[in-house]
């Protein structure tokens, strides 16, 4: 398989207080993940894409609300938002097949999920846009994985098993496709989200865009009470 190429060299340079704390936070979660897991980049993902699948809903719904209070347009944000929850929460369930975390790494998932949660909810009260730089660079650090994953596995320290059905269904993938194939896909979804939170909190500061990375397709998942209707 053949996949569009992504710019792996992305770094936004912090400018100011709220990007230098938002690159440092980053940088101590990044230190705590690979003192925690090493190279056991399977289980790392695990329990990192259950904490990048908090920002996009905290926030999407604060997004939501502020748009009420001051009933004006949201300029498309909350559905982005939204799509990007449910994309690294699709990223979770795939590699929940791959990787089968232990109990442990279950509770870690659990506690990870609440503390991170209360600390985004908090810091997108305060700055919304200190919290999208977050987001930012913590893709930034997810697209640095996934291509150490991918080393992993074409130096062959770590089996290409066969793709998980679940991926094959939400990225089409064809039969036959790898780990590498979904890793691949996998970081190409964190360059997208990496440039359009960057470009958030760009907005948010009055500063000029950058390009987005074009994003994987994938299936549009429907409730099901719409098949059912």
């Amino acid at each position: 398989m053949t996949h569009q190429p992504i710019d792996l060299a992305v770094h936004h340079q912090p400018k100011g207080a709220s990007d230098a704390v938002a690159y440092g936070f980053v940088k101590a979660l990044r230190f705590c993940a690979d003192t925690f897991f090493a190279k056991r980049y399977g289980h790392r993902a695990v329990v990192l894409e259950t904490v990048a699948a908090v920002p996009g809903m905290v926030g999407a719904t604060l997004t939501h609300l502020k748009c009420l209070r001051r009933m004006e347009s949201d300029k498309g944000w909350i559905k982005t938002l939204m799509d990007e929850a449910e994309n690294e929460r699709m990223h979770l369930m795939t590699f929940i097949e791959v990787a089968k975390p232990t109990l442990f790494e279950r509770f870690v998932v659990v506690a990870a999920q609440w503390v991170f949660y209360l600390f985004f909810f908090g810091l997108y009260l305060v700055s919304s846009k200190t919290a999208h730089r977050v987001v930012g660079y913590f893709e930034e650090e997810a697209v640095i994985s996934y291509t150490h994953y991918l080393a992993e596995i074409d130096e062959g320290r770590s089996e290409n098993v066969p793709a998980p059905q679940i991926a094959l269904d939400y990225w089409s993938l064809p039969a036959g496709a790898t780990l590498r194939d979904v890793v691949e896909v996998v970081r190409a979804d964190e360059a997208h989200h990496r440039d359009v939170n960057h470009s958030f909190a760009n907005e948010l500061r009055g500063l000029p865009q950058g390009v987005i990375a074009p994003c994987p397709p994938h299936v549009v998942l429907e409730p099901n009470w719409k098949a059912a209707a």
